[in-house]
């Protein structure tokens, strides 16, 4: 792994440690959700740090760089988070859809009661 290689994968960590503390620190993003994201950038550290981790991992897994392997660990990674955030907006949008449904329904009987004691006067 070159060290123009290393020194981008540190620098791009530094960068998402930064941006993520201070999406927390400005309550724009969740403890849970950063934790991937921090993962992420340790992951990128430990690679540039310990090349001969890359390399050793590349040779078991046969894959012809390390540097191919780096890629291939941050896009499992990012396909994996993107599943998680799709179960989750899955989550949100059947929440969404049932308390629309039970608003329609109280705003149904509202109105039905109020047209009932019309009815009464």
């Amino acid at each position: 792994m070159s060290t123009v290689f290393r020194i981008i994968l540190i620098v791009i960590a530094l960068l998402a440690f930064w941006f993520v503390i201070r999406q927390i620190r400005k309550s724009q993003l969740q403890i849970p959700d950063s934790i991937s994201w921090l993962f992420f950038g340790l992951i990128c550290v430990i690679l540039a740090l310990f090349p001969q981790l890359a390399e050793d991992l590349a040779g078991l897994l046969g894959v012809q760089s390390p540097v191919n392997l780096v890629f291939l660990i941050i896009i499992a990674l990012l396909i994996l988070r993107v599943f998680r955030l799709s179960l989750a907006l899955s989550k949100l949008d059947t929440k969404v859809k049932e308390l629309a449904q039970t608003i329609a329904i109280k705003e149904y009987e509202d109105s039905k009661k109020a047209e009932t004691e019309e009815n009464k006067l």
